[in-house]
């Protein structure tokens, strides 16, 4: 589990806390057993991610709960095997089901998705990156599935690293000045990316002193182009309706890498359930 672990309590918290309020009014008023065991069982194909917080979701709400991983995140899982098992209390197993496997089928889901791109990538020197479009809150937990997909994540937020878009640029005047100035008011330890959309704005950013050119809904054959004008200078990024059936093309020209927040936004949830003994 690599996500800090008072970060990661604090957020289960609140997701339990949204979840079950002041009280479970259906589950606290049954007779339920204080001893009940069950299994979480894959009811489709995918790569497994979140298992360590989905046992944490039971730690934090009963610590008795014991929670054994039959597998490990980033393995494949077929239709029908048993992913983890539980044991303990009835009621507390209950109240954890829905937010613990909400966050497995999510990140199950991105990591999944995030494979594909990296199997469809293969045997070239391109990698798939992420991008800061996440679900409000979740961000941490959706780049740690994609990274366990194989996929490298860029900048966390807005504190890590220049990303110098179009509308910075538009209120600056320029890509020189813009990057000029940041350079000047940043430590050098700092990557520096700046956004172009074409080829004239591609050749005034490599006559800057950026770290990484992002080539924006830019064409095949001007990313093509790019890399000829680069001749090794700086990092190239291509960005922009990066999907599963156009990836490997992007990855054909020799960028080094493709960012798409489809890997994210667009994975679907993976079926997983619950069943009690």
């Amino acid at each position: 589990m690599s996500l800090n672990k008072i970060f990661l309590r604090k957020k289960i918290e609140e997701f339990l806390e949204e979840d079950i309020g002041y009280s479970d009014i259906t589950t606290d008023n049954l007779p339920i057993s204080r001893y009940v065991s069950g299994e979480i069982i894959a009811k489709e194909e995918f790569i497994v991610a979140g298992l360590d917080f989905t046992g944490e979701v039971f730690k934090v709400l009963d610590q008795d709960v014991k929670f054994e991983k039959c597998k490990e995140d980033g393995e494949f899982v077929g239709k029908g095997q048993v992913i983890a098992r539980l044991e303990g209390n009835g009621k507390s197993l209950l109240k954890a089901e829905r937010v613990s496997l909400n966050i497995l089928q999510k990140l199950s889901g991105i990591a999944t998705q995030t494979r594909k791109y990296v199997d469809v990538l293969e045997g070239l020197r391109t990698r798939i990156l992420d991008t800061r479009k996440t679900t409000p809150g979740f961000r941490a937990f959706e780049k740690y599935a994609v990274k366990v997909g194989g996929g490298k994540n860029h900048r966390f937020s807005l504190y890590d690293m220049v990303m110098l878009k179009d509308n910075h640029i538009k209120m600056v005047g320029s890509i020189t000045k813009a990057v000029e100035y940041v350079k000047s008011r940043v430590s050098p330890m700092v990557k520096v990316e700046v956004e172009v959309s074409n080829l004239e704005e591609f050749e005034e950013a490599l006559s800057t002193e950026v770290d990484i050119v992002m080539l924006d809904n830019m064409s095949l054959d001007d990313v093509r182009k790019a890399i000829e004008m680069n001749k090794g200078k700086k990092l190239l990024e291509a960005s922009g309706n990066i999907t599963l059936e156009n990836v490997r093309d992007y990855g054909l020209t020799g960028v080094d890498f493709v960012s798409s927040g489809a890997i994210i936004h667009s994975a679907r949830w993976v079926d997983i359930s619950l069943r009690f003994k």
